[in-house]
């Protein structure tokens, strides 16, 4: 993923407004983000544990399409496995989260709004490159390369991103 800067960032959300765009937090160290191994960008705000936000690289000539995100706060099974639906990396306990997202427009502000189980921390890219491992869990072994993998990972969450915009 090319690096992006703020104004990029905060101009790409699709299901939130201007104002609340423009006053979201930004990951830390945005300039130091590891941008050649990221497909697409995802961050938890640290001052709002429900929330989550994610930017993904639009196609050629395209700008990139950011997607507010929130989730439950309440307890969870930190027992179960869970898996993610985006890069298919099963997680223990509390590692995938429900996430849902506003619809983008009238749908969005009807209150409609979809869901993914998704990695907790949003760093899909990096379990899907092989370059994060899931805590106290052995993972599956694939036959797939990382760029396989990848690639499955940006359609899926492409899919997502388009019941977001639809």
């Amino acid at each position: 993923m090319k690096p992006l800067s703020e104004s990029e960032i905060r101009t790409s959300f699709v299901n939130c407004t201007q104002g609340e765009a423009k006053r979201l937090n930004l990951p830390r160290g945005l300039s130091e983000l590891p941008w050649d191994d990221l497909d697409f960008l995802g961050w938890r705000d640290p001052s709002a544990p429900d929330r989550g936000y994610l930017v993904i690289p639009g196609a050629e000539g395209e700008k990139p399409v950011g997607i507010a995100l929130r989730t439950s706060t309440g307890p969870r099974n930190a027992v179960r496995r869970s898996l993610c639906s985006i890069c298919l990396t099963t997680h223990p306990g509390t590692g995938v989260n429900l996430m849902a997202a506003n619809k983008a427009g009238p749908a969005g502000r009807e209150g409609n709004s979809v869901g993914v189980y998704i990695c907790a921390d949003l760093a899909c890219p990096l379990y899907s490159r092989r370059l994060r491992k899931p805590q106290g869990i052995n993972a599956a072994q694939e036959s797939l390369t990382n760029e396989e993998r990848v690639a499955r990972m940006m359609e899926r969450i492409a899919e997502f991103a388009e019941r977001v915009r639809s």
